[in-house]
């Protein structure tokens, strides 16, 4: 069962979680600087560097890893379901705490604007991938009670 599509579909999440954890998020303008903002922290202008957003890393790598540990239960398809589900609960949560980080910025910003990137929209592909990944597992899981029904 491990060549099931369901694993395409978990896979490509955790590759996309990967992705998204190594790109920058976005950025905030203000009237002198710009600002670089990535999961793990804030690239402020002067150089330093300011980790008060390290959740958004840390919830990217809790769902990377919980998709790469779904793929190996292929076994027990209704944990693998009730883990997709899951995963898809916490991506929810990552826009939450992104959407908290870019409305309360660090103090250093007085009048700014942000500009996502294009990779914020990630997570979302990853929900929709979860979903096909839950449809799939399902479909399995009823082949398998229809065929134990015909022995």
């Amino acid at each position: 069962m491990i060549q099931r599509i369901q694993t395409v579909y978990l896979l490509v999440v955790a590759i996309l979680m990967v992705v998204m954890m190594s790109v920058p998020v976005g950025s905030f303008y203000t009237d002198k600087n710009i600002c670089e903002m990535t999961n793990l922290s804030y690239l402020l202008p002067d150089g330093a560097v300011n980790y008060t957003p390290w959740a958004l890393f840390a919830i990217l790598v809790v769902v990377a890893v919980m998709a790469l540990v779904t793929i190996f239960l292929y076994r027990k398809r209704m944990l693998q379901i009730r883990l997709t589900i899951f995963n898809t609960i916490v991506l929810v949560g990552y826009y939450l705490v992104l959407a908290y980080f870019v409305v309360n910025p660090d103090k250093a910003f007085d009048d700014y604007s942000f500009m996502p990137s294009w990779t914020v929209c990630l997570p979302l592909v990853s929900i929709i991938l979860n979903w096909l990944a839950i449809r799939a597992i399902g479909k399995d899981e009823m082949l398998v009670k229809a065929y134990e029904r015909l022995r």
